[in-house]
């Protein structure tokens, strides 16, 4: 069962939303703050966060910040704030999806459902957990490559860079969106970290480092993997 932590300190809002959320057989935890928001994330890995800005203890996007920090559970803000610039902090920050106080209760959970979608391509199909090059294999569920019959060792860094592209298999990937999820929410401009281990999976993955097929570099935008 899908679980949904509600983040809102608005009493009205949080009512409506578990009484839809739990009418649709989600499971609901709801927090009116977001020293609570962080810690029931953490206590309760939630699968999907919807989550108010405006908070009374500290702003929403220093939550998202909070979480992004150890996880990538779909974000789904949820605010008043109107702003382009606010909600462009707020997706920078790591939001998935922004919804604009006031909303329709079909919109949002239309929107909840698609940014769930999005986040479980793996589900318990082999074909997405074991990713198989021609050249190399990847295996997500038991964190392991293999090249030519051997386990390739990566380092934790390098695997976790592997493990953002290959989740993202086919779609560019942004420098800031790929300093945060593998060094944390503080990093953003560190583009010589990328380079420097994107040249090593390449030394270590690839039959021509220096023609890479599968991990390809958009030049000045992030970086691809192509199977």
């Amino acid at each position: 069962m899908t679980r949904v932590l509600v983040v809102d300190d608005e009493p009205q809002i949080v009512r409506a939303l578990v009484i839809n959320l739990k009418a649709r057989a989600y499971e609901v935890d709801a927090a009116h703050d977001g020293a609570t928001a962080l810690r029931l994330a953490a206590a309760r890995h939630p699968h999907v966060v919807v989550l108010d800005l405006g908070l009374p203890d500290m702003d929403g996007v220093e939550v998202i910040r909070g979480l992004r920090g150890w996880t990538r559970v779909p974000i789904l803000v949820l605010s008043a704030r109107h702003t382009s610039d606010e909600k462009v902090e707020a997706l920078d920050a790591g939001a998935d999806d922004y919804v604009t106080k006031p909303f329709g209760m079909d919109e949002l959970l239309a929107r909840l459902r698609a940014a769930v979608r999005r986040a479980e391509p793996a589900g318990d199909a082999p074909g997405d957990v074991i990713v198989d090059t021609g050249e190399f294999t990847v295996d997500l569920a038991a964190k392991k490559v293999n090249r030519a019959g051997k386990d390739v060792r990566l380092t934790p860094t390098e695997w976790h860079l592997l493990e953002v592209l290959v989740r993202n298999s086919g779609r560019l990937v942004g420098q800031k969106q790929l300093l945060q999820e593998v060094w944390g929410p503080s990093y953003g401009t560190e583009t010589n970290y990328l380079r420097v281990y994107m040249a090593q999976l390449r030394r270590k993955l690839e039959a021509d480092p220096s023609h890479p097929k599968h991990f390809v570099t958009e030049p000045g935008m992030g970086y691809r993997f192509e199977k």
